[in-house]
């Protein structure tokens, strides 16, 4: 009867190198086309108004979204164009005013013969609040209508966003030569991912601390130094981690009563309770032998 082959330690067929090779590549693959999908978000142009001969061209690009304070700073960049033009659109051929919503700080003036510059206009966010971080999602309206030498001229507006921690939705439209922008705010889906991580990391260490810490206590373990020293560590260390949620929301927020203040009460009770066991299970010290006995 021929001996049976038994295979050797080098041909064993390891599956778990492979099966973590491909979840790397997997998740940089996900990870590659939801960073492609944002940048094509912040690459799209939404258009309002017709692109007619004499025209005021608005290219208006969101700089950056401040919940807190619930504002947008628009980067609004004014071109006349055709016979209201003078050199390629660098300046007026007549006073040029660029009237604006009430969401904004007031209309834009420009003065015949001089060169335009780029100016940033602040627009007051309505709905939502950052207290729903980090799904909160706000909305405004933002109008641009143009009178130059006195009279009502058609306005084209290009909007944009450039900022990537906010993905915005918008509705372009024109009516009566004015173009008018709805504009939808909510956080971009890499803050919405990493803010889900962060809930979710932060139950795993409150939870794997008072996993540790009833292991500690029914054991009767005594005080465990190193334990107790991760346990404290880690009551600092998500107080830190909290603090790197992007956007730097306040303390009060969605994300913290939904993880965060729940963690640290978890990790707290579990090293005092740890402690308290530790010391009611060590021995007691012998006591000191007299001298000369």
């Amino acid at each position: 009867m021929p001996p049976s082959r038994r295979s050797s330690p080098a041909r064993r067929v390891r599956p778990i190198p492979a099966l973590v090779l491909a979840a790397v590549l997997a998740a940089v693959v996900v990870g590659a086309w939801l960073q492609f999908g944002e940048r094509q978000a912040l690459d799209t142009v939404h258009t309002a108004g017709r692109a007619e001969r004499d025209r005021v061209d608005v290219v208006a690009t969101v700089q950056r979204v401040d919940a807190a304070a619930r504002e947008m700073v628009l980067r609004v960049q004014v071109a006349p164009r055709g016979a209201l033009a003078e050199a390629d659109g660098v300046s007026p051929a007549d006073d040029l005013t660029l009237q604006t919503s009430t969401a904004t700080r007031g209309d834009l003036t420009f003065k015949a013969h001089q060169r335009i510059s780029s100016m940033d206009v602040p627009v007051a966010l309505a709905g939502g609040s950052i207290a729903d971080y980090p799904f909160d999602s706000y909305e405004t309206s933002v109008e641009f209508g143009a009178v130059s030498g006195g009279e009502k001229v058609p306005v084209r507006v290009l909007f944009t966003n450039n900022d990537v921690s906010f993905s915005a939705a918008v509705d372009a439209s024109t009516a009566d030569g004015v173009a008018l922008l709805d504009i939808g705010l909510a956080r971009s889906n890499s803050v919405l991912f990493f803010a889900v991580f962060m809930m979710i990391a932060m139950w795993a260490l409150a939870v794997s601390v008072l996993i540790g810490g009833w292991y500690l206590v029914t054991r009767r373990k005594g005080l465990t130094w190193p334990a107790l020293g991760w346990m404290a560590a880690t009551l600092f260390a998500l107080a830190a981690f909290r603090n790197t949620a992007p956007g730097t929301p306040p303390i009060g927020c969605l994300l913290d009563y939904l993880a965060f203040l729940w963690a640290e009460m978890i990790v707290a009770f579990c090293l005092i309770t740890v402690v308290v066991a530790g010391i009611r299970a060590e021995p007691p010290a012998d006591a000191p032998t007299a001298p000369g006995s």
